[in-house]
C-alpha cells in the first residue's frame, strides 16, 4: 500500500515512515499542509495520515478539501491529547479513524490496514464489541438496549480496550494512552478504574467482555 504521512514534527515522520516502510508500505511523506494538499489531490494514495496541527493548511482544512472533492482515500488524523472538538469535527468531516499522540506504532499500523480494507468510505464512528457499542461522535456507549453512562477517563479506557479487541494492554500502555504519564508500578489506578468499567459494562451480564489476563493486564473480549 501507498501511503502520505502529512507530519510537520519531522523526528515523529521519520519515525511514522520507517516503522511503515519496515512493514513494507511505500511512503510518502510532507512537512507542510499546501505542500501536502497538493500531493494528496494529485497523486494515488491508499491512505493519508494526517496531523491536524501544521503550517499552511492545517488537517482539517486538508481533510474538508478531499472531501469537498469527493475523494474519499481513507485519511487517519493524528491529534493532540485532550483535544475532543478536533477528533470530532474531524470525524464529522469525514474522517476514517485517529490516534492521539503519542501513541504505538502497531496501532497505527492496524489501523491503517483495518480503514484500507473497509471498501465504503463510511467513516469509523462506531465501535462494536459483541452487543456492547461506542459512538465516537455522540460519546454514547450502550450494551444492547441498556444506555451506559461513563466519565471521560472511563469512556478513554473503553474505547482504548474496544479499538483492538482480544489485544492485552499492560497497565503501562493503559496509563500511558489515557493518562499521559508515566506509570508508576505502585498505583492501583488502572485496577481501580478497570473495576469501575467492568461494574458498569458487564453488571450482571450473562456474557463478561472484559477480562483480566493475570499478570499482564486487561483486555475486551475478541470477536468470535
Amino acid at each position: 500500500m501507498k501511503i502520505l504521512v502529512i507530519e510537520d514534527e519531522k523526528k515523529i515522520a521519520s519515525f511514522i515512515r520507517k516503522g511503515l516502510e519496515g512493514q513494507g508500505f511505500i511512503v510518502d511523506v510532507s512537512h507542510h499542509g499546501d505542500e501536502g494538499y497538493i500531493l494528496a489531490t494529485t497523486r494515488p494514495y491508499d491512505a493519508l495520515v494526517l496531523d491536524i496541527m501544521l503550517p499552511g493548511k492545517d488537517g482539517l482544512s486538508i481533510l474538508r478539501g478531499l472531501r469537498d472533492r469527493k475523494m474519499n482515500v481513507p485519511v487517519i488524523l493524528l491529534t493532540a491529547r485532550g483535544e475532543l472538538n478536533e477528533r470530532l469535527q474531524g470525524l464529522n468531516l469525514g474522517a476514517d479513524d485517529y490516534l492521539t499522540k503519542p501513541f504505538y506504532l502497531e496501532e497505527l499500523i492496524a489501523r491503517l490496514q483495518a480503514v484500507t480494507r473497509r471498501a465504503s468510505g463510511t467513516p469509523l464512528s462506531l465501535l462494536e464489541v459483541e452487543d456492547l457499542t461506542l459512538n465516537l461522535l455522540t460519546r454514547e456507549v450502550k450494551r444492547g438496549p441498556r444506555k451506559i453512562e461513563l466519565t471521560a477517563r472511563e469512556f478513554a479506557l473503553l474505547e482504548q480496550l474496544m479499538r483492538s479487541p482480544g489485544r492485552v494492554f499492560t497497565r503501562m500502555q493503559i496509563c500511558e494512552q489515557v493518562w499521559n504519564y508515566d506509570f508508576d508500578p505502585g498505583s492501583n489506578l488502572v485496577d481501580v478504574y478497570v473495576q469501575r468499567l467492568r461494574k458498569k459494562v458487564d453488571g450482571d451480564e450473562p456474557v463478561k467482555l472484559i477480562e483480566t489476563i493475570r499478570g499482564v493486564g486487561y483486555r475486551i473480549k475478541g470477536r468470535a
